[in-house]
């Protein structure tokens, strides 16, 4: 075989092996240059509360980690999905990522239409912290466990009013597996948010209710409700002497709010592990650990794989209960 087009061959295959390596280089050099810029994250709900505490809290020790300003954008609006629809849109660049709820992993199965799937249109980074509810009561009902609260409704069927934050919340959602997994009879009340249900019952107005662990703590303690039970799946550092309501006779009962943080599907896989590395550094630093227990929220920091398999999980087990309480988002 002549030697001239072999020769010719060879170079070009020089050459565009050489193109390659450049290209792969300067795709290299952009991931570790991330970021050069500005990082957007996404917040679900207004100023104030749980998810905005945690993110104010991350914001300013992550701006420090990566160089750059991590700049907040509270989008509030339909149970948190216009906040996870504008990610999902968003550039998979790693200029933007979101601070989630369980909202993420609810909605689809809550409202008639949701323009994002939690499990295709995003990359996890990792769950940041777990927010128990409490299975609180009035001190009048004659109820010191849950045992007891279930014989008296089931003596009293009908009778007993729970009182929630709204349809579809956790709240609610509790109930309603507590009264799927026990068989009560009993009233559920929807309000307009967790403050004014907890009113509510403090008052008297309703016997009962599963609230979160930040509002309710401080009732208990001053003694206005009592508390029979947590519902996370082993007892909280939060309140080591309540019983869990798995321990109290349902095995597997766990409902938690939960926050973590999301990327849009097909960021780079460098940017994500970035992310992760440094938000669960920051989430295990003694300092946010403690502020973050005095909210009432105990830190997570999980893998982005755990996290993705625990989306999908909550994705599966909510639409079962969701379908047959035949629930709908106000």
């Amino acid at each position: 075989m002549p030697s001239g087009p072999l020769t010719e061959v060879k170079i070009g295959r020089l050459i565009a092996a050489a193109a390659c390596a450049a290209f792969s280089c300067g795709c290299i050099s952009v991931h570790a240059a991330w970021p050069d810029k500005p990082v957007r994250m996404i917040v679900a709900v207004p100023p104030g509360g749980p998810a905005d505490t945690l993110a104010r809290l991350i914001a300013p020790r992550l701006t420090a980690a990566i160089g750059q300003p991590v700049v907040i954008d509270n989008r509030p609006g339909a149970n948190g999905n216009i906040a996870y629809e504008t990610t999902a849109r968003a550039v998979p660049d790693g200029y933007t990522f979101v601070l989630v709820a369980a909202g993420v992993a609810i909605n689809p199965s809550l409202y008639r239409e949701v323009q994002y799937d939690p499990l295709k249109d995003f990359a996890p980074i990792t769950q940041g912290i777990a927010v128990p509810n409490i299975l609180i009561v009035h001190p009048a009902l004659a109820a010191a466990s849950v045992r007891e609260l279930i014989a008296l409704a089931k003596a009293r069927p009908g009778q007993i009013a729970f009182a929630s934050a709204g349809n579809g919340t956790s709240g609610h959602l509790a109930l309603e597996l507590f009264r799927q997994s026990s068989g009560i009879d009993v009233i559920h009340v929807p309000y307009k948010g967790g403050g004014p249900a907890l009113t509510e019952v403090m008052a008297g107005q309703l016997q009962a209710l599963f609230s979160i662990a930040i509002a309710a703590m401080p009732q208990i303690r001053g003694g206005k409700v009592r508390a029979l039970a947590i519902t996370t799946a082993k007892r909280s550092p939060l309140a080591p002497e309540l019983p869990t309501i798995a321990e109290s006779g349902f095995p597997g009962f766990e409902v938690v709010g939960w926050f973590g943080w999301l990327a849009p599907a097909k960021t780079p896989p460098d940017i994500v592990a970035r992310l992760h590395r440094e938000i669960t550094r920051i989430l295990v630093e003694p300092a946010t650990r403690e502020r973050l227990l005095a909210l009432g929220a105990d830190p997570v920091g999980d893998t982005p794989q755990a996290f993705g398999a625990f989306i999908k999980s909550e994705h599966a087990k909510w639409a079962g209960v969701i379908r047959q309480a035949k629930i709908q988002a106000e």
